[in-house]
């Protein structure tokens, strides 16, 4: 399984890479594993400042479908718009060009509340 040591993750399967007051969002390895192949991103938040915790979109595989989750407070600034043409992103590249979206850091203390990969692997083990 990989997790990347870079990044900090949430308990429901988001991770989060930051970028000076930005960040990057998507879903971990294990979470596409669990949906299973990705057919469908909804995400009609961009331009929405949304709470931790606040849904930001839906992603739909062959098996289910769930709701993404803000992992930080702040501003949806982009959706990737790779992910409309090529939902399968997910699957194949979760910590690249699957991620979700670039957000607005408002309250950067947050971030002391996710975890890091080896206590995120802890949670999956």
């Amino acid at each position: 399984m990989n997790i990347p040591k870079n990044l900090k993750y949430t308990q429901d399967h988001e991770w989060v890479r930051v970028e000076g007051e930005e960040a990057y969002v998507g879903i971990t390895e294990y979470a596409q594993g669990e949906l299973g192949d990705v057919i469908f991103i909804e995400i009609e938040t961009e331009g929405e400042s949304l709470s931790k915790g606040d849904t930001f979109g839906t992603v739909e595989a062959v098996k289910t479908a769930s709701d993404l989750f803000m992992p930080l407070t702040g501003e949806v600034l982009e959706a990737n718009p790779i992910l409309s043409e090529k939902p399968e992103l997910v699957n194949s590249d979760p910590y690249g060009q699957g991620w979700m979206i670039k957000i607005s850091v408002a309250k950067a203390e947050e971030l002391d509340g996710l975890m890091d990969a080896e206590q995120y692997e802890a949670t999956i083990a």
